[in-house]
């Protein structure tokens, strides 16, 4: 009987890449994320269709309307100008949404490329990981917050500088996963097969990579919506009159006592989609996560 090539030996514990069939039978016996996607989904369709779905224009100003509570025209009642809270929070999550998840991939891509540069080729581990040291001893508001002094406010520089400080976290999960698979025998085996670099990155690194970095992805991203709505709460973000949730909380917030509905509308919003991107990142670290395969 002929030996068994060395790239196709892999430790019996040696867990290999996810395969998408075993992770859709697992995810079949997850309640709780179906659940988590449905809504997340018919929050992305919601807001998507947001142009047919919303009963009044989301700027139209009518102070002569202006603070009025729920009723039949008016489902969540209007703001301080008259417009209508439905449509300004459909027409807002758009804004809010689309830049949590480009300031996510942002961080992924750019931060996932660097973590796997930075560990496979280790003379420059060093000076890369000293520097992403740096940005993480800022705290990731702060930092989105800096950039944001830089280049100013607005929907495009909002999303760079979230985006910016999505980076060092993503750098540093991926250095550390790739420093537990370069020396591993399958790894060793394509060098000895004279495969490139950037074959060895693409086919037996980013394979087993992925998995952790998606599970990340997921909880980051609840981390990304709350940064986002925290530098347009502060007026740093999209301006007036501009609809995002967390700058129409900072609108309401003259408005607590007479009209908290204002307020609690957008920040429900916020709370809602937060807690599903962590419950989800939660289930998917369980379907995705190798070690996890026998017991889920």
């Amino acid at each position: 009987m002929a030996p068994t090539p060395p790239n196709a030996r892999r430790s019996r514990d040696e867990p290999g890449p996810v395969s998408m069939a075993g992770a859709s039978r697992r995810l079949a016996r997850k309640p709780l994320m179906l659940a988590m996607l449905v809504v997340l989904l018919g929050c992305a369709a919601a807001t998507a269709l947001a142009p047919h779905l919303a009963p009044y224009d989301p700027y139209r100003v009518d102070t002569a309307r202006r603070l009025e509570l729920p009723g039949r025209e008016h489902w969540l009642g209007t703001d301080e100008f008259g417009r209508d809270v439905l449509s300004r929070l459909l027409h807002g999550g758009r804004v809010t949404l689309v830049v949590g998840l480009l300031a996510t991939a942002i961080g992924l891509v750019v931060g996932v490329t660097v973590g796997v540069v930075a560990a496979y080729f280790r003379r420059l581990d060093n000076p890369i990981m000293r520097a992403t040291d740096v940005f993480m001893a800022i705290p990731a508001v702060l930092l989105a917050i800096a950039v944001v002094a830089v280049l100013g406010p607005g929907l495009v520089q909002i999303t760079v500088a979230v985006g910016v400080s999505s980076v060092p976290p993503f750098a540093r999960l991926a250095r550390s996963a790739v420093l537990s698979l370069r020396e591993r025998e399958f790894v060793e085996a394509s060098r000895a097969a004279g495969a490139s670099d950037l074959f060895i990155i693409r086919r037996d690194i980013l394979p087993n990579v992925l998995p952790s970095v998606l599970v990340y992805a997921s909880l980051h991203t609840a981390r990304s919506l709350v940064s986002v709505s925290i530098l347009s709460f502060l007026g740093l973000g999209v301006q007036p009159p501009v609809a995002e949730w967390g700058a129409m909380v900072s609108g309401a917030r003259n408005y607590l006592r007479h009209a908290p509905l204002l307020a609690t509308v957008p920040s429900m919003a916020i709370f809602v989609v937060v807690l599903c991107f962590n419950l989800l990142g939660d289930e998917l670290r369980d379907v995705l996560d190798p070690r996890l395969r026998g017991v889920v």
